[in-house]
């Protein structure tokens, strides 16, 4: 990569900006002209836009045009891109969305991860510290935190930003299921998978007042499509088998901890230790100990704080709750009427243990009521007490 003498722009082939646009008439052409002026290989892809016939608007505005004839979803446009920009020869595309909400000049920010030469995919962390930011924005970018931390370990402080450097080659690589706002949360899982860094840069943020503004965001629809991405993204890292990757990062083995009690504690009570993080270990921990395992409770939740990145000491520790006989009965108790329509009035030993084959039915029916029911209220009560705490112990700090 060079610099023209006397041109501020990022020449070269080997980094290009994409710009996927879906109805942003009034934005698009200025945030086009701001990253044209910034870099020299910028694209925009133009996701079926209704609104406005994107080659006339852009006619005057140095970049390259891609088109899909009807809306296929972001996440396809930055597909699109990706094969175009390897068709090129390009090792870095950094997408930044049109409706002005990023600055161009951040771009730049990129760079120094970009040519230390590692494979990685950086993310744009935006300040959040602005204004009109919505709340359910916070919300969300703190939810999709920690869906991600849950799927790979890692934590990242804005998961939810379109501004993003992707590795193209890598990324032409691997496959999705997603190709709308849920790509970029499974690119991010995946990547992560196939052994890519995830990085941040600190990037600015535009909100405008809520009567101006334009999303393409639909609540439900999306909403759903992200359920269905992160719970498909959780039953396969529940699995026991090995991703592919591009890179193989070295990691502590868990043995190697084993002879340094005192390091191996302070790593288990530090992983995941947010109120999210400790919610939904406590959560995880509670629904499966509420299950009729028997005699295997411990040994598969271990398993699965292991596979999905929980608190370990949470998630052991809090199925002591859910201890014989209170928890077990309840479920048989529910189970029963389920089955039955009454309840069993005659809770002994011979009701219980003689028919057991009878009980363990009516506890596997109970347990899936109470199970999901007894998860969210101890995940709730977890999480206020840890928020409070936290509270607590960054104002006393």
């Amino acid at each position: 990569m060079k610099k023209m003498p006397g041109n501020p722009r990022i020449e070269g082939p080997q980094i290009w900006c994409v710009i996927p646009v879906y109805n942003n008439k009034c934005t698009v052409k200025d945030v086009a002209r701001k990253c044209s002026a910034v870099i020299k290989n910028v694209i925009v892809v133009d996701d079926g836009s209704t609104d406005v016939d994107v080659l006339s608007l852009l006619s005057d505005v140095d970049v390259v045009l891609l088109n899909h004839e009807t809306n296929r979803g972001k996440g396809q446009a930055i597909l699109t891109a990706a094969r175009y920009v390897g068709e090129q020869g390009g090792d870095y595309m950094i997408t930044i969305d049109a409706d002005g909400q990023h600055n161009p000049e951040d771009i730049k920010n990129f760079l120094p991860i970009i040519l230390e030469g590692n494979l990685s995919l950086i993310i744009g962390c935006r300040d959040f510290n602005t204004e009109n930011i919505p709340g359910k924005s916070r919300f969300g970018r703190r939810f999709a935190n920690l869906w991600l931390q849950v799927e790979t370990g890692i934590q990242i402080d804005d998961c939810q930003s379109g501004f993003r450097a992707y590795p193209v080659k890598q990324l032409n690589q691997l496959s999705f299921r997603g190709r709308r706002y849920d790509f970029e949360a499974e690119v991010l899982a995946k990547a992560a998978w196939a052994g890519l860094e995830l990085k941040t840069v600190p990037v600015g943020v535009f909100y405008p007042i809520p009567a101006e503004r334009v999303s393409h965001f639909k609540p439900f629809l999306d909403n759903l499509r992200l359920s269905l991405i992160h719970s498909m993204l959780v039953g396969r890292r529940l699995l026991p088998f090995k991703h592919r990757r591009f890179v193989n990062r070295e990691k502590v083995a868990f043995g190697t901890l084993l002879w340094h009690p005192v390091r191996l504690l302070k790593q288990l009570l530090r992983e995941n230790a947010t109120p999210e993080g400790l919610a939904i270990s406590a959560a995880v921990g509670i629904f499966l100990a509420t299950l009729p395992l028997l005699f295997v409770h411990t040994t598969v939740i271990i398993y699965v704080a292991v596979r999905l990145h929980l608190n370990k000491v949470m998630a052991i520790n809090i199925q002591h709750l859910c201890l014989p006989p209170v928890v077990p009965v309840l479920c048989i108790e529910i189970g029963h009427y389920m089955l039955h329509g009454y309840w069993l009035t005659d809770i002994s030993f011979e009701t219980i243990f003689s028919q057991f084959s009878y009980r363990l039915l009516e506890w596997l029916l109970g347990s899936l009521i109470l199970a999901p029911i007894g998860a969210v209220w101890v995940g709730l009560i977890v999480f206020f007490t840890a928020t409070f705490i936290k509270k607590r112990i960054n104002s006393n700090g």
